[in-house]
């Protein structure tokens, strides 16, 4: 293999695909890129069983070829090389020599053969939508998953189509993340769980840009995304995702309007006195026009009032903080809705649209 290619374009590459590289393993060869020079490309192949990256650059190729190299190495390799072109050339016993300016490495590497190829199956009936809305539903739910394998269907986010609509829902067990958005064209229905690391890695390559697509393919027990010129292919998780249509009852006796700003910066000073391991939990006491905040723990006392608007009843209600500012980040509106039903039911922060809805337990031990 002889590659010409630009330092700044194969290093944008190995970085997208360093994302797939498995850091434990038994099998030193998902520790490698796959290398494969063919036509005026360079493909560069990640894959640790679960998750797997293809991506492309054009370069100039003298004699197409493929190797695997360590991951780690080639891309610290790559990283300090000056911005100026970079020669790659392989010998027959698959060591591989890195030319740049002055910059002369050599590395060994293995056979191509070697590497488990990505399972592409069959692609039919891509869902197109544009990668800001894809990255914007990932990032404004992802954070509601389970961190528990012992539940693997909550480590993952349910991805599901339905009468022109893609639906994400994301829960772990005491909070529920929803966004939906419409899609410009009818698709097949379906309803699939992706793994939460595979939409992190995926919300943190795509470019956000609201004109740049990406065309996603539900297989039967995987799921692909392309985009540019990157393949993202992943397993899912199998099973079925909890019914949560029956758990999104619109009843309630006390809604209030809230400046979503003027609230999250009285949670993010309440937060000041909550210790990981007290889990304290923040009071609302709602009141005709008046909202009190207040928090108790070891290290001190916080009480702090804010203006809202309220319809129904007077409510005395204890939540995890950190639950109602992670909710609230993921809103874009000037003011919130919250909907409460007494004491011990959720509490549902949601638009007129149901673009977003979000559910939060509340913690009813703490109610005087």
């Amino acid at each position: 293999m002889k590659v010409i290619c630009n330092q700044s374009e194969i290093m944008g590459a190995l970085n997208i695909a360093l994302r797939a590289v498995s850091s434990k393993t038994s099998l030193p060869i998902l520790e490698c890129f796959l290398l494969e020079a063919k036509g005026e490309e360079l493909v560069i192949t990640t894959n640790d069983m679960e998750l797997g990256i293809e991506t492309k650059i054009l370069c100039r190729v003298d004699n197409p070829g493929r190797i695997a190299v360590n991951a780690r190495i080639f891309s610290d390799i790559i990283r300090k090389l000056p911005e100026e072109v970079v020669f790659l050339e392989t010998d027959s016993n698959y060591v591989m020599y890195i030319t740049c300016g002055k910059a002369k490495f050599k590395i060994s590497g293995v056979s191509g053969e070697e590497f488990p190829m990505l399972p592409i199956g069959s692609k039919e009936n891509a869902v197109t939508i544009s990668q800001f809305t894809l990255k914007d539903m990932i990032a404004k739910t992802i954070f509601a998953i389970s961190a528990n394998d012992n539940t693997a269907i909550m480590t993952g986010e349910n991805f599901e189509i339905k009468d022109g609509k893609l639906r994400v829902v994301a829960m772990d067990g005491h909070r529920i993340g929803i966004r939906n958005t419409d899609l410009r064209e009818e698709y097949k229905e379906s309803n699939t769980i992706i793994p939460g690391k595979t939409l992190l890695e995926i919300s943190k390559i795509l470019s956000g840009n609201m004109d740049d697509k990406v065309d996603i393919y539900f297989m039967d027990k995987q799921v692909l995304f392309e985009f540019d010129k990157t393949v993202v292919l992943s397993r899912l998780i199998e099973g079925k995702y909890f019914p949560i249509n029956p758990m999104l009852n619109s009843a309630y006796t006390t809604k209030i309007t809230v400046n979503k700003k003027e609230i999250s910066d009285c949670l993010d000073r309440a937060l000041l006195l909550v210790k990981e391991s007290e889990k304290r939990p923040v009071i609302l006491d709602i009141k005709n026009g008046v909202m009190s905040l207040s928090i108790n723990s070891s290290l001190g006392t916080m009480n702090e009032e804010l203006e809202i608007i309220k319809d129904g009843d007077d409510l005395t209600i204890c939540f995890n903080p950190k639950f109602l500012v992670d909710a609230f980040r993921a809103i874009d509106d000037e003011t919130i809705t919250l909907f409460m039903n007494g004491v011990k039911n959720p509490c549902f922060i949601r638009d007129a649209n149901d673009t977003y809805i979000y559910l939060i337990l509340p913690v009813i031990s703490f109610v005087g």
